[in-house]
C-alpha cells in the first residue's frame, strides 16, 4: 500500500470525526444552557478550549459570544477545525484515493460537504441550529456506516479506523478535561444539584447518557461516569475501547513495533486512573499524559507508514 494513499485515508477519518464531534458538542452545549438555572453560565468559551481552539479564535473575534463561537467553529473560514473545513479537508483527502474505497462513500460524502457549507448560516441561527447540527452528525454516521458495511478488510480499513479511533480518544478525554470542571465553587450548595447536570452533559455530548443508565447506574456519579469513559471496554466512545481498536488494527500492519510500544505506554496510563478517589487537579493531569500517548501513537505511525511532506496531512 502506498504511504500516500495509508495517510490520506488515515486522515479522512479523523477529519469526519471531527466534524462530528464538533456537531455533538455544539448541540449539547445549546441544551446545557437553557437547563442550567438562572445566575449559573456554563459559556461558550469552554467548547473553544476542548477544541484547542483558543488561539486561532482570538486572532478572528473579539469575545466568546454564543453567536461568535458558534459561527467559529461551524463555518469560520480561518478556522481549519470548523465543520465545514473539516469536511472539506475529509473530501479533498478521499478525492485523491477513491479508487480505494466504496463509491457510495465518496457520494454520501460529497453531499454532507456541500450540505453543511451551503447551510452554515442556518446553523448559525438559533431556530435551525438543531436541524443542522443533527443533519452533520447523521450524515457523518451514515458515511462511517457506509464504510464499516462494504469496505473489503484490507489496509486501507485499518488505516480509517485507526484514524477514527484516535480522534475519537482525543476529543473523549478533551471534553471530560474541560466539563468536569465545577460550574459553581464547592462551597455553593447549588453546584451539588448541578454535579448530575454537569456529567449528563459530558455523556451526552459523547451519545453514551442512555447505555451508561442502561449498563451501569440509573444515577449520574462522577467517578462511575469517569470509568465509564475512561475504562468500559465495551463503550464505542471510551478510551479504552478506542485503544483496543487502534491496538487491533496495528497488529496487523507490518513495522508495527514502535506504534505498538506507544499503544503499550497508552494503555498503562489508562490502567492506572484511580476514578473513585482521583481529584479534578490530578484528572487533569493525567488527560495531559494520555493525550501526550496519544501524540506519540501518531508520530510513531507518522514515522512507519507516512510519507513527508503531504500537504493534505493536517494536525
Amino acid at each position: 500500500m502506498l504511504s500516500r494513499v495509508a495517510e490520506n485515508v488515515y486522515w479522512l477519518a479523523r477529519y469526519v470525526e471531527r466534524a462530528e464531534n464538533t456537531a455533538r458538542m455544539l448541540r449539547v452545549n445549546t441544551r446545557l444552557v437553557l437547563d442550567t438555572p438562572k445566575g449559573v453560565n456554563p459559556g461558550w468559551e469552554p467548547l473553544l478550549t476542548i477544541s484547542g481552539l483558543d488561539e486561532a479564535f482570538a486572532e478572528c473575534c473579539d469575545s466568546a459570544t454564543e453567536r461568535s463561537v458558534v459561527k467559529f467553529l461551524i463555518g469560520e473560514t480561518s478556522n481549519p477545525g470548523s465543520i465545514v473545513n473539516s469536511l472539506e479537508a475529509a473530501r479533498e483527502n478521499m478525492r485523491t484515493v477513491r479508487e480505494m474505497l466504496p463509491r457510495s462513500a465518496w457520494e454520501k460524502l460529497n453531499e454532507l460537504h456541500i450540505y453543511a457549507k451551503e447551510n452554515a448560516q442556518k446553523g448559525i441561527s438559533k431556530r435551525g441550529r438543531d436541524e443542522y447540527l443533527d443533519e452533520i452528525i447523521t450524515g457523518s454516521q451514515h458515511f462511517t456506516g457506509l464504510l464499516n458495511s462494504v469496505m473489503y478488510r484490507d489496509q486501507a480499513y485499518h488505516f480509517i479506523r485507526i484514524g477514527r479511533s484516535l480522534e475519537r480518544a482525543d476529543m473523549t478525554t478533551r471534553i471530560i478535561d474541560v466539563r468536569s470542571t465545577d460550574l459553581l465553587e464547592e462551597a455553593q450548595v447549588e453546584s451539588r444539584s448541578l454535579d448530575a447536570i454537569q456529567w449528563i452533559s459530558v455523556l451526552k455530548s459523547l451519545s453514551g447518557y442512555q447505555s451508561y443508565r442502561r449498563h451501569k447506574d440509573i444515577r449520574i456519579n462522577r467517578s462511575e461516569v469517569l470509568q465509564y469513559l475512561f475504562l468500559d471496554e465495551l463503550f464505542p466512545r471510551s478510551v479504552m475501547h478506542c485503544h483496543a481498536a487502534v491496538e487491533e488494527s496495528v497488529s496487523l500492519l507490518p513495522n508495527s513495533d514502535k506504534s505498538i510500544h506507544a499503544l503499550r505506554v497508552m494503555q498503562k496510563t489508562i490502567q492506572r486512573i484511580k476514578t473513585e478517589t482521583i481529584s479534578q487537579s490530578e484528572l487533569h493531569d493525567v488527560i495531559d499524559i494520555v493525550q501526550l500517548n496519544i501524540m506519540d501513537i501518531h508520530l510513531a505511525l507518522e514515522a512507519a507508514y507516512f510519507y513527508r511532506p503531504n500537504s493534505l496531512a493536517a494536525a
